[in-house]
């Protein structure tokens, strides 16, 4: 039996089409849809005549379009996709048509609700149409739209049908249309051939027999500098790929990089797309072994120690974010340690840049700390101990006070990188030491009004995590602080203790 509010909302739609002005009858039907509970939207939502509402969204003012949007977004979302594309689908490929934008986000969210699902997607690759104006919007002007449409077409490719129909035949076309209209709409198509490539082998076959992960590397390869930058970025997310790193090897790509930066130092561009070819090889090594890749290709660690002892402050936060991906492994670690003083130099620039280095470039610092710092339990071994220790001590000559200092200025991206960097060092019997040899500093972690927002106290209970997790917190901290810890991480990073307000007869 229906309710209420389900049969007011249905007598209002079948209103629709009769009326001259049908703004006041939009407004009262989305104060009655929107009263509605999403369950019975989803038990009678096939009995709804929503067609009028497509009709209406196709003309008129904006408000009226306004209207129709919230009142079909509330409708469709609560069908099932299958039912959604089988009954909708010509509307929704007018939607794409539409001179507003906001008409063609309802209709490619709908899409994208419609491609999760392993039914439904079947539907639109028998709607060519439908995945023509989708490629389409990949030059849309509003980025959110361009995105989405990706985001989908990267979705039908998952399957071998998907993928035959984008990459073969009429689609391809369209494809290659759509790149001709602009550079920015070019690096798109790109955008999305780098997704369907790094998906499965498969798929990168069909991205290189279409012809189209061809024209990127030509592009990454060339003279402009500018285009260089831009294609490095997704290159580098098929080199995080197994069957994407074997392309690129095999197709020379690797070591096109690696001599471009051998050139680099008497190219005087070499500023716009060098960071992007050295953070391509920091992902290489952390994704492949680091160890092979710095000794296949010297040239990157070369740039690296080089960009790290220069001064140039961008090329300098690009070796601190490289040296932090890098010694994020032990293997990477191992790495470092093999560049002795030259490292430990680095570690004690790291630390001054950090008290009073540009705000950024501080955090950075502090993020690449706790990544090189980093030594998982299972891992630790004592040599791997020391010489955490050891990278620590190069810090500064009060190391730990130095980083507690930070913790304690008044700017969150600073107070939450001192966390991590605490965070990182806190299951080492070393650091806690250190840590319980500070005055006021197990105080200070327990402490929970030095964090007032959410981020602050998500790093403090890592700390806390960290520490009461450690099989040697009890033996060196003692019981008293142990239970503390244990206390704080029990209770979680969001409690607020209770305060009472019984009053007192006789108080002012």
């Amino acid at each position: 039996m229906a309710t209420p509010g389900v049969e007011a909302a249905m007598e209002l739609l079948s209103r629709l089409s009769g009326v001259q002005d049908p703004v006041e009858e939009l407004r009262n039907l989305r104060v009655a849809v929107e009263s509605l509970q999403p369950g019975a939207l989803r038990e009678r939502g096939s009995q709804f005549p929503l067609d009028g509402l497509f009709v209406l969204m196709a003309q008129g003012d904006s408000e009226q379009i306004s209207s129709c949007i919230a009142i079909l977004d509330r409708f469709l979302q609560a069908m099932d996709p299958l039912y959604v594309i089988r009954h909708f689908g010509e509307q929704l490929q007018k939607g794409l048509f539409h001179q507003h934008d906001s008409v063609k986000i309802l209709t490619i969210s709908q899409v994208g609700r419609i491609v999760e699902d392993s039914d439904a997607v079947k539907e639109i690759l028998n709607t060519p149409e439908l995945l023509r104006q989708i490629i389409y919007c990949i030059a849309a002007e509003k980025i959110s739209l361009a995105k989405e449409a990706i985001k989908s077409l990267s979705r039908i490719a998952q399957s071998p049908e998907g993928l035959e129909a984008l990459l073969e035949g009429n689609l391809l076309v369209d494809l290659k249309n759509v790149m001709a209209k602009s550079d920015i709409i070019r690096y798109r198509v790109y955008e999305l051939v780098v997704n369907i490539a790094a998906a499965s082998a498969d798929a990168l076959n069909y991205c290189v027999n279409s012809g189209l992960l061809s024209l990127l590397i030509e592009e990454l390869t060339g003279n402009d500098m500018l285009v260089r930058a831009t294609c490095i970025e997704m290159v580098t997310t098929l080199a995080r790929t197994p069957h994407g790193r074997q392309y690129l090897a095999q197709q020379g790509v690797i070591d096109t990089i690696s001599n471009i930066i051998i050139g680099a130092d008497s190219d005087p561009f070499s500023g716009f797309y060098l960071p992007g070819f050295v953070k391509f090889f920091g992902n290489l090594a952390i994704v492949d072994s680091p160890e092979q890749v710095c000794e296949q290709y010297p040239i990157f660690m070369k740039k690296v120690l080089s960009m790290a002892e220069g001064h140039d402050q961008t090329m300098y936060g690009v070796a601190v974010d490289t040296l932090g991906i890098l010694g994020s492994t032990v293997e990477g670690k191992l790495v470092l340690q093999k560049t002795g003083r030259r490292f430990q130099h680095m570690l004690n620039r790291m630390g001054c840049q950090a008290k009073s280095g540009p705000a950024e470039l501080r955090v950075r610092c502090l993020d690449a700390l706790a990544s090189l710092l980093y030594l998982p339990t299972d891992e630790q071994t004592d040599d791997l101990v020391r010489m955490m220790e050891s990278w620590f001590s190069c810090l500064s000559s009060q190391p730990l006070e130095l980083i507690r200092n930070i913790s304690t200025q008044p700017f969150p991206e600073l107070h939450c990188g001192s966390l991590r960097v605490f965070a990182a060092i806190a299951n080492q019997p070393w650091a806690q030491r250190l840590m319980i040899a500070s005055p006021g500093f197990v105080e200070y972690v327990v402490d929970r009004s030095v964090d007032p927002d959410k981020l602050s106290k998500e790093a403090k209970y890592e700390l806390v995590k960290a520490l009461a997790n450690s099989k040697t917190c009890a033996e060196i901290f003692g019981n008293q602080h142990f239970v503390k810890l244990r206390g704080f991480m029990h209770e979680g990073p969001y409690y607020v203790k209770a305060v009472s307000t019984t009053a007192v007869e006789g108080a002012d």
